[in-house]
């Protein structure tokens, strides 16, 4: 695959140093992306146990909260792509006032959240279509968990900072400890205090708002160490909102076809959404470890700072070689979940017909994880240089697409299988107009600002 109309040549000095690169950030930080969708595993593990309604309930609820956290998530990839042009250009002060306006930002919008979640709850639930049996569960964990959301926003938009900045290691470090308590003060709340999947939720929101409180520190700490404001500024509020506007745009979009895949499988029945839940809860995973390479590393961290730099071909070289890392990570992952396909389900649940429903399901994700790879990376490749309207274009355009294929599935046939199908059609009208416009050489605008 061809992804510049000018392809220099590339030592192999070149690449080892691009390797470093990736390496040295995506290391640690493939440890602080998965932290979420670890967090929702964790959860699915502990609350599986309980039942198959239960599950079914929390992969409602969760589907929903992820929603509400991660529309919002251009705090994270807006803030880092600024901060790393500011970086690239050797002012390090505007660069963490710029990250201030982002955690301000991140609050006020997580305080308008949970006045939207909290009374609307059975609504939204009801929205899904979950079973009588389900919806009691899904609302509860639901009602309880967006007590976190502002702590999650806060993350976001402080993790933007650090990887700015060239820091992954501390988002590694806050999100291993958040993982511990997370599993920790659920199975304690959940099977010790027996608060069922109340527990579950409660812990979580515990842990969301300790990681909170240690990305403050540390921000605040440096804000004090560079001489940057840690006063609200309305007009950089305003101006961190304004940039994030088309990547909400494409947030939203891709939010709503993972919604309306968790609808589908909602109505296919409660064992289907079970297995569905398990099977997102994979499929996170993987795709933040892919992200690892792509939007906190490549696309953001490193790709700005070279814009910022004004250094265009090292920009084009590290598209390049992170493309390559993208596609031997996905391959090597689609192997891993083939392999471990009998080990990994029991972790999640007992019934049969849950694990008869996921395990055909799970060899399409194996399948699709190459393409999943250049998708990530030329994501991020394109977050980095601020390339946001054309992403919410494509994302808009994914969404035409899925969608009347998605809802097909119930009156078509072929069950959960054939849901992740669609879900692999997407990816792949991902690539094809994400590939075209790395090709194009138009998202290679530099400067400290675009």
């Amino acid at each position: 695959m061809v992804l510049m109309t000018q392809a220099p040549a590339t030592a192999k000095g070149t690449r080892r140093q691009h390797d470093r690169e990736i390496v040295a950030l995506a290391v640690p930080a493939f440890g602080a992306l998965v932290a979420e969708p670890l967090f929702v595993m964790a959860d699915s593990a502990i609350v599986g146990h309980l039942g198959t309604a239960q599950l079914a309930g929390l992969g409602i609820a969760s589907a929903l909260l992820t929603t509400a956290v991660s529309i919002f998530v251009f705090l994270a990839y807006a803030t880092t792509a600024a901060v790393a042009r500011r970086v690239g250009a050797g002012d390090l002060q505007a660069a963490i006032r710029q990250g201030m306006d982002g955690i301000w930002l991140a609050l006020l919008l997580g305080a308008a959240v949970i006045a939207t979640v909290l009374p609307t709850a059975p609504d939204l639930v009801e929205l899904f279509g979950a079973s009588d049996t389900a919806a009691p569960y899904a609302t509860t964990y639901l009602r309880i968990s967006a007590l976190g959301i502002p702590a999650m926003l806060v993350v976001l938009a402080a993790t933007g900072v650090l990887r700015g900045l060239q820091d992954t290691r501390t988002p590694l470090y806050v999100a291993v400890a958040g993982f511990v308590a997370n599993a920790a003060l659920n199975a304690g709340l959940v099977y010790g205090a027996d608060l069922g999947i109340a527990g579950s939720a409660w812990g979580t929101v515990i842990a969301q708002w300790g990681m909170a409180a240690v990305y403050l520190t540390v921000v605040v700490r440096g804000a004090r160490r560079h001489g940057a404001s840690l006063r609200p500024d309305a007009s950089g509020i305003r101006a961190s909102a304004q940039a994030g506007v088309p990547l909400l745009v494409r947030t939203l979009s891709l939010r709503a076809i993972l919604m309306i895949a968790t609808a589908v499988a909602a109505r296919l029945g409660d064992a289907d959404i079970a297995a569905h839940q398990i099977i997102l809860s994979l499929w996170s995973l993987l795709a933040f470890a892919l992200d690892a390479i792509a939007i906190a590393i490549a696309g953001q961290a490193i790709i700005g700072r070279y814009l910022g730099a004004d250094d265009a071909e090292g920009a084009r070289g590290a598209c390049r070689r992170m493309v390559e890392w993208g596609i031997a990570v996905g391959v090597v992952l689609g192997i891993l979940v083939v392999v471990t396909r009998p080990v990994f389900l029991p972790l999640f649940t007992s019934d049969s017909v849950v694990k008869d429903a996921a395990l055909p399901a799970l060899v399409i994700v194996a399948l699709s994880q190459p393409i999943s790879g250049i998708v990530f990376v030329l994501d991020g490749v394109l977050m980095g240089a601020g390339d946001g309207p054309y992403l919410a274009w494509a994302m808009v355009v994914t969404l035409a697409v899925f969608t009347p294929v998605a809802l097909l599935v119930p009156t078509l046939g072929g069950g959960l299988t054939a849901l992740w199908g669609a879900m692999t059609l997407m990816m792949t009208v991902r690539m094809l107009t994400l590939w075209l416009r790395a090709r194009s050489g138009r998202w290679i605008v530099t400067g400290a600002t675009r």
